[in-house]
């Protein structure tokens, strides 16, 4: 079963860039060594892998990307430490009803 990976580097500039892939190494090398210079990371090079989640269905997992990309900074922060209530505290504060 293929796997399809969401993840969230941090940049240079201390700025998010969500992404997904189906290889993750791969990705993160290209991302690193600046291989498009049309992409958002490639002037805020060097980057930190800050977040990576698994997803054996790609739908489940572009869905995860996008949703991921609508968050504040706080939002992804939480993510990111793993504060699941501080991320609940800031969806509900936002009147967002998506699921953190």
């Amino acid at each position: 079963m293929k796997s399809y990976y969401v993840y969230i580097l941090e940049c240079s500039d201390r700025s998010y860039y969500t992404g997904i892939t189906s290889n993750l190494d791969k990705r993160l090398y290209e991302h690193n060594q600046g291989f498009d210079r049309s992409c958002y990371t490639y002037s805020r090079r060097p980057l930190k892998l800050e977040f990576v989640a698994e997803f054996n269905d790609v739908n489940n997992a572009i869905e995860r990307e996008k949703q991921i990309k609508g968050w504040t900074r706080q939002k992804k922060q939480a993510l990111i430490n793993g504060d699941f209530g501080q991320l609940v505290k800031l969806s509900n504060s936002h009147g967002s009803t998506s699921s953190p």
